[in-house]
């Protein structure tokens, strides 16, 4: 049994992580001050401390095996209004947390990186040797941590992997998607199945696709926490490992819809927009580098399975609302 702390513990990929991490058979404690996580996000089991990643010197030390850093301002747009709290959040806070780490002796790490790291790519399949140009806050200060870790790596011997996300999506039994605003297209599809919205906005039917929608990559979020379980045995003293974690397939934005559709059995209107700058035209993923250095391969790739846990959870969701629970 190892022990581990898990910044962010209690948001939508941090809880299922826990939860993985707890059946194993670890020990978790979860550092999350609940402003973008939820109180029922954390596993039974888990200890939980209210706080931010700036209080990791308060609570690490060497009994710890490793930390996984999930805590991070996260909306693109908001990032954009405001850089600076960006900056604060996810740059000054992980430099703390490097800073307390080092002085605990926790010598391993595995970072909640991003596809936003890459910005618009030229070739829509990414390789973790495509170039980063992020195009927003968000994505320029997930690069610039990506760049710190590496420099504590070869500086102080740091055992650490970053994990790129591309689309996660789906549900871990009671651990799903419970964002506030909902940005993401899969729960807001879901949200009109349920008579939330009235429709589904498709930005842009014009691209060079199929039909006419861009394509993403898609992956569940229970083989993303797969895939930290793996990273952490990865994880090697002075190197710095980054990995792309999707499923290397696309599905388009009228795709998702249709699929939805299929899944709930309900009427999901939707209303065409114009193209939203900066979206590019595909974004799949290259995972090859997480098959061979993780030994991690995807294995709920389906799109109509990742569906239904997502519509499951929403199911769930409506009915604790109607509960008043």
């Amino acid at each position: 049994m190892n022990k581990y702390l898990v910044t962010g513990g209690a948001g939508y990929v941090g809880s299922v992580v826990a939860a993985h991490l707890l059946e194993a058979g670890h020990e978790v404690t979860i550092l999350d001050d609940l402003s973008t996580g939820f109180r029922k996000g954390v596993p039974a089991g888990a200890a939980l401390i209210d706080g931010r990643i700036q209080d990791a010197a308060r609570h690490l030390d060497p009994s710890y095996d490793a930390v996984l850093h999930f805590a991070a301002s996260s909306q693109v747009g908001e990032s954009v209004a405001d850089p600076g709290k960006y900056w604060a959040n996810n740059v000054g806070g992980t430099l703390e947390l490097l800073t307390a780490m080092r002085t605990a002796g926790v010598r391993k790490l595995v970072f909640s990186s991003t596809a936003a790291t890459y910005g618009e790519p030229v070739d829509g399949r990414l390789t973790e040797t495509s170039v980063t140009a992020p195009t927003n806050p968000y994505g320029a200060s997930k690069l610039a941590v990506d760049h710190m870790i590496a420099g504590e790596c070869s500086a102080h011997g740091l055992a650490a992997v970053s994990l790129r996300y591309f689309n996660v999506a789906g549900a871990y039994g009671e651990f799903g998607e419970r964002h506030d605003p909902e940005t993401h297209l899969i729960p807001l599809v879901l949200q009109v199945a349920l008579g939330q919205r009235e429709s589904i906005s498709v930005f842009g039917d014009d691209y060079p696709t199929p039909d006419g929608t861009c394509v993403r990559d898609y992956i569940h979020v229970a083989d993303l926490a797969e895939a930290h379980l793996a990273a952490l045995g990865a994880a090697a003293a002075g190197e710095h490992l980054v990995c792309n974690l999707g499923n290397g397939n696309g599905f388009s934005v009228r795709e998702v819809i249709e699929t939805v559709r299929k899944v709930t059995g309900r009427e999901i209107p939707e209303v065409t927009a114009a193209r939203r700058p900066g979206d590019p035209a595909v974004l799949v993923a290259s995972a090859e580098t997480a098959r061979q250095r993780l030994g991690w391969t995807p294995t709920r790739s389906d799109l109509a399975g990742i569906v239904t846990d997502a519509w499951q959870f929403a199911l769930r969701r409506e009915a604790e609302k109607n509960d008043g629970a």
